[in-house]
């Protein structure tokens, strides 16, 4: 049997500043008519919960009222960035930050299995961390790698591994750090997964590289205009949907939600500043 993921990303919601809420409640409504199997929020969850339990608080309401099965991960903005990459204004993470995260979203990696798949969803800002979770996390990675059995393997996290390729060497805050990228793929010990899934860029794109179906997912908030960040992908709100097959095959689309707008970021600086 198939099983049906709605993958939705980077919702930055807030009870503070809840410029981005009304786009979340009527993704909610639609997910609610479509009754997917898991509903999985890839990151920034929160508007700024690395700095405001408040927000936080409120982004688990409005994620309970959906009453659907629900997996996190955590992005930057929800307890801080990865500690080599360039500040965004967030700072980085720390262990209080990430305690204040689990007492409110649980874990924050995990292993789901469905029919023909292991699910993987990593904490991306632990990666490279010197926190004593980013060991446990790794030891985590090469255990349930190790023990998939004949299941194919879906990576999801937040940030996405790379641009094009594996083998890239910028340090951005965009995508994952070489260094930490090296750890990761180090964790699972040569296996390729067969998905990678992930969000943070709010965009929607799918490339193939060396073996891997990686999946961007968009954000159900906003876009960020051009002259801030490049056009990888489709900018445009929504959700992904992803097919996972018991005999193996993966199959995602961009759910485009009647009714909800495509906000741009540069028309609300009392979020994050002006853009």
């Amino acid at each position: 049997m198939t099983f049906r993921i709605a993958q939705i990303s980077d919702t930055h919601l807030s009870d503070d500043k809840p410029f981005f809420v009304d786009n979340f409640v009527r993704i909610g409504e639609a997910l609610r008519k479509t009754r997917p199997d898991l509903v999985l929020n890839s990151g920034d969850i929160s508007l700024d919960g690395a700095s405001s339990e408040t927000d936080l608080m409120a982004a688990r309401a409005l994620h309970d009222g959906l009453d659907l099965p629900i997996r996190y991960l955590p992005g930057n903005h929800d307890l801080g960035d990865n500690k080599d990459s360039p500040s965004h204004g967030e700072g980085a993470i720390d262990a209080i930050r990430r305690a204040r995260y689990l007492s409110h979203f649980g874990a924050d990696w995990w292993t789901l299995d469905v029919p023909g798949w292991r699910l993987l969803g990593v904490n991306a800002q632990l990666l490279g961390s010197d926190l004593d979770a980013a060991g446990y996390q790794d030891c985590h990675i090469t255990a349930a790698v190790a023990g998939r059995g004949l299941r194919r393997l879906a990576l999801f996290l937040h940030k996405p591994l790379f641009n094009r390729t594996v083998d890239e060497t910028a340090v951005t805050g965009r995508f994952v750090n070489p260094g930490p990228r090296r750890l990761l793929l180090a964790s699972l010990g040569g296996v390729t997964p067969a998905v990678v899934a992930c969000g943070h860029v709010h965009q929607y794109r799918e490339i193939w590289s060396a073996g891997a179906h990686h999946v961007w997912c968009t954000s159900t908030a906003f876009v960020i205009p051009d002259a801030r960040q490049p056009r990888y992908g489709v900018k445009e709100v929504g959700y992904v949907e992803h097919l996972f097959g018991p005999d193996g095959t993966h199959e995602n689309r961009l759910v485009r939600v009647p009714g909800v707008p495509t906000l741009d970021i540069a028309e609300f600086p009392a979020a994050y500043g002006p853009v």
